[in-house]
Parts: structure tokens; sequence; C-alpha cells
């Protein structure tokens, strides 16, 4: 299993790109191909199945309308929520509906460090989305300070993520080299570290003290039944 960059995944993963942006133009935020959307949708409901497969609750959302309807009907009002830095959730505006009166939301930019993470794994709900996922239905996601990963594996009643359809690979190998040099090295940009990335965009497999690639979680399966949700977008989100 490869865990860093390789020359011709980063070359295909480009390339890939590049034939995204020819297809996908700017009407009003988004236009897609319908044979593009037609495919992504086929893909996300036999990747739904897999995560059936593995105790993970999955939904087809064809659009960021409908993700966000899923999501909320997931999250009865006045439960508490954590989440980390989800690009996913603002993506599809639920960042702001969760940060009303209606929901116990629980603000790490507002709290002590340790109180947050204290409270997050309390929380009734945590949102996150993944940094890749295979189409067999196996989530990867890779974290820093750890909070996150944490978080998935145990603490909060239910888990909700928000996926784009960009982060669908075809294995786990896959997944995890998008997860290393697309999501890592763009997650970098955001954060004020110095790291070869940061200052390159490709990743260099480094053992900086500011790397964000600390711990690796795959995860599998779910043994805790109705725990794990994921609400698979007929769109691109987050990094």
């Amino acid at each position: 299993m490869v865990l860093y960059a390789e020359n011709t995944y980063l070359y295909a993963y480009n390339h890939m790109m590049i034939l995204n942006s020819i297809i996908i133009l700017i009407n009003g935020g988004h236009f897609m191909n319908e044979n593009i959307i037609k495919r992504n949708e086929l893909l996300a409901k036999s990747t739904i199945k897999e995560l059936e497969t593995r105790n993970i609750k999955g939904y087809y959302a064809k659009d960021k309308e409908e993700a966000l309807k899923l999501a909320l009907d997931l999250i009865p009002k006045g439960s508490s929520i954590s989440m980390g830095g989800c690009q996913s959730a603002k993506d599809i505006g639920l960042v702001d509906i969760i940060s009303s009166d209606d929901y116990n939301f629980i603000d790490r930019e507002k709290l002590d460090r340790r109180e947050s993470l204290i409270r997050g794994y309390d929380a009734d709900v945590f949102i996150s989305s993944v940094n890749a996922m295979s189409q067999d239905g196996i989530l990867v996601n890779i974290d820093g300070n750890s909070n996150r990963v944490s978080y998935i594996c145990q603490g909060p009643k239910k888990v909700i993520f928000i996926v784009g359809i960009n982060k669908v690979c075809p294995d786990l190998d896959y997944a995890i080299k998008r997860a290393r040099n697309v999501a890592a090295t763009t997650n970098a940009q955001r954060f004020d570290v110095n790291t070869p990335c940061k200052q390159t965009g490709k990743c260099y497999n480094c053992k900086s003290m500011d790397t964000i690639c600390c711990q690796f979680l795959i995860t599998r399966f779910s043994r805790h039944t109705d725990r794990m949700h994921l609400i698979l977008v007929n769109d691109e989100l987050g990094f």
C-alpha cells in the first residue's frame, strides 16, 4: 500500500481535473454535462450499496440543496453538534443553519481547545467529510491534531459525512493517494504551517513538526448500527 506521492498518480489526477474543468461550466454556481451527471449518479448509488454492507447508512443527493435537506433530516433540533473544519458542510450551507439558536453548535473557535475537545466527544452529532473513499465504501481520513479522526472512531452518538462525488476513488490505494496528494496538500494551505507541501503543493511524506498527516484513519465497517451516515452528493465539494 503506497502512502505518499507518485508521479503517475499526480499526472492522472491532474488530467482528470482538467477534463472536469472543461465539462463543468459556471451557471449560477455549477452546470454539469448530463452524461457526467448520469455516470456520477450510477457510481454514487453503487457506492451506497457497498456502504450498506459495511453497516454505514448511505444517501444519494442530486445536488447541494438536496444534501442540505437530507442532513437536516438527520439532525433533530436542539441537538448538540460538533464539527471539524468541514468545507463540504460549508459548501452545502449546513454550517449557517446549525449555528442558529435551533441547535446547540459547539463552536471550537469560541472555546478553550481542551473544553471544545471534551464537549465534542459527548455531542449528539459530529459532522465531517472524508478526504477520500473507495468505490467499495472504505473511508479514508488524515488528521494532524487528530480530534476529527478520534470523533469518527468513538464518542459522538451520530456521525454524518457530507461527501462530494469528487472524493470517490476506484480503490483503497487510490483513495489513500488522493488523501495524501490532493486533500492534505490543499488543506495545508489553510493553516499556518511550515511544511514542504505548503510551499510546493506536493506531498514529500515529511516528518515536519507541522505536518498535518499525523494520523491515518481507514474506516471499513461500523460496528454500531445507525451511528454512521454518509450523504454522497452529485457535485464537487470540499478538497
